[in-house]
């Protein structure tokens, strides 16, 4: 029967032919590595070449820098090359770095890329012999002589002139309505506005400044674009001016101005070029101060400060100066006790006052100052001290007397006997300065 038997395994159906035709196994590409092995032994040769060219000039060079040295006398020191790297075979043709590269890096870089890094290498290559070069002549310039004061004498002919602040001698070499040109040796000449050619008003600038004459000019204005300083005698005179006031004050000098005009406060006058003022307070007749104009007064200084120019005089200062210069220390004066301090006597010594010390009244022990002497009383003393500076005088009355406390007992007998016992009192003064000295 046909239902007998074992079942028939099933048959695998055929495949539908497809409408493209059959399709064809997958084609597989096969990559060497010659290519690529061949691309970098380009390379690499390439690379040598250009390494082995600089080696080349950079030799060149050290020759040519070691020729110029000889003929300068001295021997030029080759600079120092660094060794050249060698690469081996091994590190060249290394293909352990193609591992698990992709398609387009085992086929490697366009040819635009590949310019590009032919280009750089070659660049490179330049560079290095540029900096042969460069390192060659570096070298070669220490190998010359240098004179030192040939460079420092170009250096001060380059100088600028004129700082300001300084004073520089020049030569008039020209002048305009408006001032003077001088030559003071730099650049370019210095200007003198006419306002700055001098203390005072100058009417004929050409008869003050002929051409050739030689002047002292103070710089106050450093060069410009054009190297033009501006300069000043104004300036210079009014700084010498200060100068001698100044030393004039330090030496405690008397000077006589001439009065030029009044104001509320007081008199102005001229000294050296420079405008004085004198306080009422400082006049001996400060109440009728404008009748003194155009009279000449003997004056002491009581302010001088050229930055804020104040120069400040007194009348009555320069009469107690005068008094002082007819003083020394150990002479014997007269005068009239005018005030009586807890501390000592004021005796007035015909304009100035000196001070009679309680402590040199007397050698003795007295209950009272008025035991010797009171107000209105002569008092014939020694100056012991000056300071005319703080007009100060300092008298002694202890040293006339033949023993301690006679004051108080026989002061007449002892102001009557002073001018002797004055000698033989400075004769003790003169052994206490040598001890001192």
């Amino acid at each position: 029967m046909a239902g007998s038997g074992s079942p028939q395994p099933k048959q695998p159906k055929a495949p539908k032919p497809s409408p493209e035709g059959p399709r064809k196994p997958p084609q597989v590409m096969q990559i060497t590595r010659r290519d690529e092995q061949d691309r970098l032994r380009r390379e690499a040769d390439e690379a040598r070449a250009a390494a082995e060219a600089a080696i080349q000039k950079a030799r060149a060079l050290e020759q040519a820098a070691q020729d110029a040295g000889a003929a300068g006398g001295t021997k030029a020191q080759p600079p120092s090359r660094p060794n050249a790297p060698t690469v081996g075979d091994d590190a060249l043709f290394d293909t352990s770095e193609l591992e698990g590269l992709s398609m387009a890096d085992l086929l490697g870089p366009s040819d635009s890329s590949s310019r590009a890094g032919n280009q750089r290498k070659s660049a490179a290559s330049n560079a290095s012999a540029e900096d042969s070069r460069a390192q060659a002549r570096s070298h070669s310039v220490d190998d010359f002589d240098f004179d030192e004061e040939a460079f420092l004498a170009a250096l001060d002919q380059n100088e600028p002139i004129g700082t300001t602040g300084d004073v520089v001698a020049g030569t008039v070499i020209g002048l305009e309505s408006d001032g003077v040109y001088v030559d003071i040796g730099g650049k370019a000449p210095g200007f003198m506005p006419k306002s700055e050619c001098g203390l005072g008003v100058i009417t004929n600038l050409k008869e003050r400044f002929p051409k050739g004459l030689q002047v002292e000019v103070l710089v106050t204005r450093e060069q410009n674009a054009d190297g033009m300083v501006t300069i000043s005698c104004r300036a210079l005179a009014l700084r010498q001016s200060w100068d001698k006031v100044k030393l004039l004050e330090s030496e405690g000098k008397v000077v006589q101005v001439k009065v030029s005009g009044f104001n509320r406060g007081g008199v102005t006058c001229e000294l050296e070029g420079l405008r004085g003022f004198i306080p009422r307070s400082q006049l001996q007749d400060g109440e009728n101060h404008e009748a003194l104009v155009g009279k000449t007064l003997g004056a002491a200084f009581l302010e001088v400060n050229s930055e804020t120019r104040k120069l400040v005089l007194s009348e009555k200062k320069a009469a107690t100066a005068a008094l002082f210069s007819e003083l020394e220390v150990g002479q014997l004066v007269e005068g009239h006790v005018v005030a009586v301090k807890p501390y000592g006597f004021f005796v007035d010594l015909g304009g100035i006052s000196g001070l009679l010390h309680q402590s040199v009244v007397t050698g003795g022990s007295m209950r009272s100052l008025r035991e010797v002497f009171d107000h209105g009383d002569a008092v014939k003393a020694l100056i012991t001290e000056l300071d005319p500076g703080r007009g100060r005088i300092a008298l002694n009355t202890a040293m006339l007397e033949g023993q301690p406390g006679e004051l108080l007992v026989e002061k007449d007998k002892v102001m009557a006997e002073a001018v002797d016992r004055a000698n033989r009192a400075r004769n003790v003064l003169r052994q206490q300065e040598q001890a001192a000295g």
